[in-house]
């Protein structure tokens, strides 16, 4: 059965070497993060009334240590995407991510997690979502896990930490995923993108969010 993501899609990442791995990532991952951008930048256009534009992580700045994750990110912006509540589909070397993120880099992020506060949105998500406080790590709990007073801390030090931030979405297995037809990723995709979506309204619901 033809597949979307293989096996071989993930041992890009235990792979040694900066240039090795790099150089798989660029001819294997890379092209169907491109593909992705295509698709996933029209339908958040189409869904949000606004531009979206998709950002393929180039690792650029690397020079010694090779990436342990990458990723496709789409934001309304066209040259950056990390001063702004933005959506990714990426790879750890154990399972998809596909996720809204809020990072240290919003300058507007105590405000967002105001209005998540303030709000249930959260609490009225799937309970096979996860949350992380830091987009760095593959770690994260899922919300079926976390008590409201777990949810709530997170969203807490999204508001009050320089360094917090807010990451909310769903993992497939690298097992799961080496297993799921192109049909069956996209609409899983689709459908958590469309889960995440009022997340990302209530968030800049009183929020000008800066041009870049």
């Amino acid at each position: 059965m033809e597949t979307f993501w293989t096996q071989q899609d993930f041992e890009v990442f235990e792979t040694p070497g900066l240039e090795q791995r790099m150089e798989l990532l660029v001819s294997r991952v890379r092209p169907k993060f491109e593909q992705l951008g295509t698709v996933y930048s029209a339908f958040f256009s189409g869904k949000s009334g606004e531009e979206f534009f998709p950002h393929v992580a180039k690792h650029m700045r690397r020079t010694v240590n090779p990436p342990n994750d990458s990723w496709v990110a789409f934001a309304p912006h066209k040259r950056g995407y990390k001063a702004v509540p933005h959506f990714q589909i990426g790879l750890w070397e154990s399972h998809v991510f596909i996720i809204l993120a809020v990072i240290y880099e919003a300058p507007n992020k105590k405000a967002m997690a105001e209005e998540l506060l303030a709000s249930d949105v959260l609490s009225s998500l799937p309970k096979d979502f996860m949350l992380s406080g830091d987009h760095m790590k593959p770690e994260a709990q899922p919300l079926a896990d976390l008590e409201e007073a777990g949810v709530e801390k997170l969203v807490t030090r999204l508001r009050d930490v320089k360094k917090g931030e807010l990451v909310i979405g769903r993992h497939i297995s690298r097992d799961d995923a080496a297993a799921m037809s192109p049909e069956d990723f996209h609409a899983f995709a689709e459908r958590t993108f469309t889960e995440l979506l009022p997340v990302y309204d209530t968030m800049l619901q009183k929020i000008k969010i800066p041009q870049c």
